[in-house]
């Protein structure tokens, strides 16, 4: 696995609410259907969790997507990555993603997705995740 993936993992997962480290393994939950999805403390995928862009990589240099990206520094800024199940990651990017922001449905999908990210939110700055170990 590349290292940048795992980086990005680890980074989705570390500013992730939800996300907790026990006993060297980073258990979350996908950000579509909520299903358990587990990470090595070295960003490896142990249950088919991958990384989900937000807002879709390929959105960022197009006009639609303006009002959806203001805020982001770029693709792989840590508020726009997520972790999802390959599942859920696959049928968005089919369904949604492709369809590009002058969809109106496909707008719709990822402003509540990137809703569901913020609330999940939490700022590397802030404490430390807890951790059952």
């Amino acid at each position: 696995m590349a290292r940048v993936l795992a980086q990005l993992l680890l980074l989705a997962v570390r500013t992730d609410a939800v996300g907790q480290l026990v006993e060297g393994t980073w258990i979350t939950r996908c950000l579509h259907c909520r299903s358990k999805l587990w990470l090595s403390e070295t960003g490896v995928p142990l249950n088919g969790a991958t990384l989900e862009h937000v807002v879709p990589q390929s959105w960022f240099d197009k006009r639609g997507a303006a009002e959806l990206i203001a805020d982001l520094s770029g693709p792989n800024d840590e508020r726009n990555l997520a972790l999802s199940c390959a599942r859920c990651n696959q049928n968005k990017g089919s369904r949604h993603d492709a369809k590009g922001p002058a969809n109106a449905r496909a707008r719709e999908v990822v402003t509540q997705l990137k809703e569901t990210r913020l609330a999940r939110y939490r700022s590397l700055d802030d404490s430390s995740p807890s951790s059952e170990q």
